[in-house]
């Protein structure tokens, strides 16, 4: 484990229209001490070509591939690979700040956390904000984690150190694996420290879960039955408070 070294775990399936985007956005960082582990998962189009063009000119730049199996599988995959202390996930068509890096693990180290997440901007395909920017909470704990996810993929930073690495559950495949992690990670900690000024993009698009609430509601129930392993009354108010949010949060 490299102490100063953050490790970045990209998951690409069919990425190539964002891929380039997302790739300069972390190679613009201002902190420079980072590895990004991009992960092909069984791609058809030209993500894998991109991906090791721009792998060619900057070593920091790793690319694997494997079989489809999802995107808990391929962040695991890269988590495994990663040297880092520190790890971020950023999937291949989101955006980071030029100064998220250096943002994050400043706000990390002010508070003494293991983990930190951060407000962001929500645009389309073309770039385009739709929505006013997202600002979370300035902290949350575990049973604030089981009301609604405030950690967004993209912003998420997890300090490996005091607890090694943690891995997502491949059960839920594509749906709900993100989540399960951060209440993995947070739940190892008292709480979890929120970014107030926005340090990335993250891009929806017509196809994307966050806006398709009814294909994720029986994952999320699943999130506290299986998962956090919660009672059936739990398990329905908590289903009740993430809908209710969700809509909430999605609002123009």
């Amino acid at each position: 484990m490299q102490d100063s070294l953050v490790s970045i775990i990209t998951p690409l399936y069919n990425g190539e229209r964002f891929l380039k985007y997302t790739i300069e956005s972390v190679i613009a960082q201002t902190y420079t001490d980072w590895q990004m582990i991009i992960i092909n998962d069984g791609s058809t189009d030209h993500s894998l070509e991109i991906a090791m063009q721009y792998a060619a000119a900057d070593p920091r730049i790793q690319v694997y591939s494997q079989d489809n199996a999802g995107s808990a599988a391929a962040r695991n995959n890269g988590i495994r690979r990663a040297e880092g202390r520190y790890i971020a996930l950023l999937d291949a068509d989101d955006l980071w700040e030029k100064d998220f890096l250096s943002s994050q693990l400043n706000l990390m180290h002010e508070k003494n956390t293991i983990l930190v997440y951060g407000a962001h901007r929500r645009i389309n395909a073309d770039g385009i904000e739709i929505m006013k920017p997202f600002y979370p909470p300035e902290s949350i704990t575990y049973k604030d984690l089981l009301h609604t996810c405030y950690i967004t993929c993209l912003t998420g930073l997890y300090d490996t150190k005091p607890y090694g690495k943690v891995y997502l559950n491949e059960q839920f495949k594509s749906l709900r694996d993100d989540y399960i992690y951060w209440l993995e990670i947070i739940k190892k900690t008292d709480r979890a420290w929120g970014n107030q000024n926005i340090v990335g993009s993250y891009r929806i698009l017509q196809s994307s879960v966050s806006r398709n609430k009814r294909k994720v509601i029986k994952p999320q129930y699943l999130v506290y039955r299986k998962a956090e392993k919660l009672g059936v009354i739990k398990s329905l108010y908590y289903l009740s408070c993430w809908a209710f949010n969700g809509f909430m949060k999605y609002r123009r």
